[in-house]
């Protein structure tokens, strides 16, 4: 499961990889944790979770709180959403 760790304004200038779960940074652990009330189900059920950001910097850090939280294997894209965009992935407005 692909999961976009960018803020809102970010995607809605540069629209988000297709399929994509959005969840702001900000509020990954909260909404990855199946313990909260805000969890998202999207996150769990043993799903491999992929996480890109803008440029690195938001997706490494959240992939390593989320394997730090046990919820592992948690990646992230090397190059992150430009990477992505570059590599063919479709991108659909947000």
């Amino acid at each position: 499961m692909l999961v976009d760790v960018r803020e809102g304004e970010e995607l809605a200038k540069t629209g988000r990889i297709a399929g994509a779960v959005h969840v702001p940074r900000g509020f990954l652990e909260f909404q990855a944790d199946p313990e909260s009330p805000t969890h998202k189900a999207k996150l769990g059920g043993g799903r491999r979770l992929v996480l890109y950001c803008a440029f690195g910097n938001r997706s490494v850090l959240a992939a390593k709180a989320l394997n730090d939280m046990g919820l592992g294997p948690v990646a992230h894209v090397a190059g992150d959403f430009p990477a992505l965009a570059k590599a063919g992935a479709m991108v659909e407005p947000a």
